[in-house]
């Protein structure tokens, strides 16, 4: 058996691997960027080594430090996790002349497998239906499109969790989709390779999770329904699909075994289907690696699949036969992640001022959160999963509607209730959904979720605002007195107290006639408002109930002067109008170009992946300037009018914030009359 394990990852299945090994009597060995020095999988491990700055090629991708690491730590074997090198035969490679065992496949197998086109090959020639591709450089792809037919879908061929994907509805398009695809592909799989194929209307995507061991033994843990996606990025996943047929899942789970059979696959691996309308099933590529869904299929199942991969690793059969195998109750995963769905779902980076995750028996969070705690523009954004389990898909719906309602994020934009929205629309309820839910229903989630916004009472945020105060020993707490709640500021001995506060740039006159411990009466805007509450410092929480109606709510203190509110997904700044806030943030990007030109700058920390433009170009409204990734996304930065570029101060490959002028704009006019 293991004794000691490296893991070749980061983040929340950095901490799931963890803790199997832990649980296994095995020793866990991390290793982290010095922008995760102060990250949960470091301080989780048995021991942590620094493996380098921030660049994924020195850190994450980089082969050499990983197995020196392993060497010099004496670890007998490596668990890629998913993403990064999980799919890299390299690394495969590399533990083999180390002696170190590899938890996953052969490299021959994930060099076939591994690779979309490639597996695509493979399973067509073992009669597995597949859609019609192309694969090879950009000409030959242009070249021979035609036969295809559009729309088509851009992909990356060494990698996964749609990274590199592009739906491309012309020709025209498509040249600069494969540019895009390879770069993004490239960046995060250190391989630029790219293909396409046909593009299903409204299809499904259902995947079956496999396991194989050394000794030809192959059995399928069943399906998931992984349909909800956004920008070919699952966001929702569940077990069992609510699609299938009895018949169609035993179809299915006999090709993904007979797949997985042919390829002698050792391991845990998955093989994704697309199914059309009449239920027509196609191979769309298999995944050599551990899923980032797995839990709901552990949740189905019983089986801990990390488990499972240390046990054949280590040289055992198979614990289980097909026939052993059930489905039990059902299981939803969401994907928490750090975007704002309001603003074109943006990457949020940023510094957490709360984070409080529910808890309960049907309820299993997967993150790798530390306090205090920094989301980082280098990773992907996703930041924890949050599953639900119940005996039908019914419960399991209600529990992750009341799960999402109690997750408490404070201080970066996230998309819980964009997910609270979907588990809610009628069309996830009736199951009439495909891979377009999200492309074709996004603004009327949006709507949904403003309108229930709406809903709350503004009274309720400001109330809290009035009667909250930051908990003994938060770091935020610099002057007590400052972050205390109004009355204690002001006194108990004044008989009438007006503060007054601020909330989406509204302002409310509060006039507290009566207060006494942990009750006030007053009015908001001339409302009447009696309130009484309870605080709770250990969760962030405040029970509080306004005019005899209860809520239970989060609350952070960020700042001096600032105030976080949340209630059901829901999030609220209010600024206390009698303290100076820390700073003013004045980085707002004009939408013309006046006199003194326009700073363009980035709307968030990230690197500058590519220069559309040249010093003294004529621009247009619209036109693109430059590239910006961040969380492994690309964000292209547009001229906000009719102009010329003045000046360049950027160059690819440079990491910027959000005040970092990155180009100059000047008045076409005013330019041309300077010379």
């Amino acid at each position: 058996m293991i004794k000691k394990l490296l893991i070749a990852n980061r983040g929340e299945i950095a901490v799931r691997i963890i803790r199997t090994a832990r649980r296994m009597g095995i020793r866990t060995v991390a290793i982290y960027s010095e922008i995760d020095k102060n990250s949960l999988h470091h301080s989780f491990a048995d021991e942590a080594y620094c493996i380098g700055k921030s660049e994924l090629s020195e850190t994450y991708l980089n082969i050499p430090a990983i197995i020196h690491i392993a060497e010099s730590s004496h670890c007998d074997a490596l668990h890629p996790g998913y993403g990064f090198l999980s799919e890299n035969p390299e690394l495969v490679k590399a533990c083999n002349e180390a002696g170190i065992i590899f938890v996953g496949p052969e490299a021959k197998v994930m060099q076939v497998m591994g690779n979309k086109v490639e597996a695509r090959d493979f399973v067509s020639s073992i009669g597995v239906p597949v859609t019609k591709g192309v694969s090879g450089n950009t000409a030959e792809i242009l070249s021979q499109v035609d036969e295809i037919g559009f729309p088509v879908l851009v992909k990356a061929a060494g990698g996964g969790g749609g990274k590199g994907m592009r739906i491309v509805s012309d020709k025209e398009s498509l040249a600069g989709a494969l540019e895009a695809a390879s770069r993004e592909a490239a960046n995060y799989f250190a391989d630029g390779t790219v293909y396409i194929e046909k593009y299903l209307e409204e299809p499904r995507h259902i995947e079956f999770q496999i396991l194989g061991d050394n000794f030809g033994n192959v059995v399928h843990l069943f399906e998931r329904e992984c349909t909800i996606q956004r920008r070919y990025q699952k966001i929702i996943e569940e077990a069992p699909s609510p699609t299938l047929t009895p018949e169609l899942r035993s179809q299915m789970g006999e090709a993904a075994v007979a797949i997985g059979k042919a390829i002698n696959y050792s391991g845990a691996g998955t093989i994704e289907f697309l199914v059309d309308k009449e239920l027509n099933f196609y191979f769309l590529e298999m995944n050599t690696r551990i899923q980032v869904e797995h839990p709901v299929t552990e949740l189905t199942t019983g089986i801990d699949i990390v488990e499972e991969q240390i046990f054949i690793a280590s040289g055992e059969k198979l614990r289980v036969n097909q026939k052993e195998l059930h489905q039990t109750g059902h299981a939803i995963e969401c994907r928490i992640y750090a975007e704002d769905p309001a603003n074109n779902f943006l990457p949020s980076p940023g510094n957490l001022s709360l984070y409080q995750k529910p808890a309960g028996d049907f309820i299993r969070v997967d993150d790798a959160m530390n306090k205090p705690y920094q989301v980082s523009s280098f990773f992907d954004p996703m930041i924890a999963k949050l599953i639900t389990h119940g005996k039908t898909r019914e419960e399991a719906r209600f529990h992750m509607i009341d799960a999402l309602q109690n997750y408490g994020i404070h201080g970066i934009k996230n998309n819980i209730s964009y997910l609270n929205a979907i588990v809610q629309n009628i069309n996830f309820i009736n199951n009439t959904i495909s891979t377009r839910f999200c492309a074709e229903l996004t603004d009327t989630l949006l709507t949904a979720i403003e309108n229930d916004r709406k809903s709350i009472p503004e009274l309720l945020p400001i109330a809290v605002a009035i009667v909250s105060k930051s908990p003994p020993g938060d770091s935020n707490n610099q002057v007590r007195l400052e972050t205390e709640n109004i009355w204690s500021n002001i006194g108990y001995w004044r008989i009438l107290m007006q503060p007054e506060l601020e909330m989406e740039g509204n302002i409310y006159q509060c006039q507290i006639n009566n207060l006494s411990q942990n009750k006030l009466s007053g009015k908001i805007n001339g409302k009447q408002a009696e309130i009484s509450f309870e605080e709770i410092y250990s969760t962030q929480q405040i029970d509080i109930q306004i005019n005899d109606e209860p809520y239970k709510v989060f609350v952070s203190h960020p700042e001096p002067g600032k105030v976080i509110v949340s209630y059901n997904t829901h999030v609220f700044d209010v600024i206390r109008k009698d303290i100076l806030p820390a700073q003013t943030d004045f980085n707002i990007v004009s939408a013309s170009v006046g006199e003194s030109g326009s700073n363009i700058t980035s709307p968030m920390p990230g690197k500058v992946i590519k220069i559309a433009v040249k010093q003294s170009d004529l621009v247009a409204k619209g036109d693109l300037l430059l590239v910006v990734e961040a969380m492994k996304m690309e964000n292209n930065i547009l001229s906000p009018a009719d102009a010329i570029v003045d000046r360049i101060t950027v160059s690819a490959g440079d990491l910027v914030d959000s005040i970092t002028t990155l180009i100059h704009l000047s008045a076409p006019d005013q330019k041309q009359s300077q010379v």
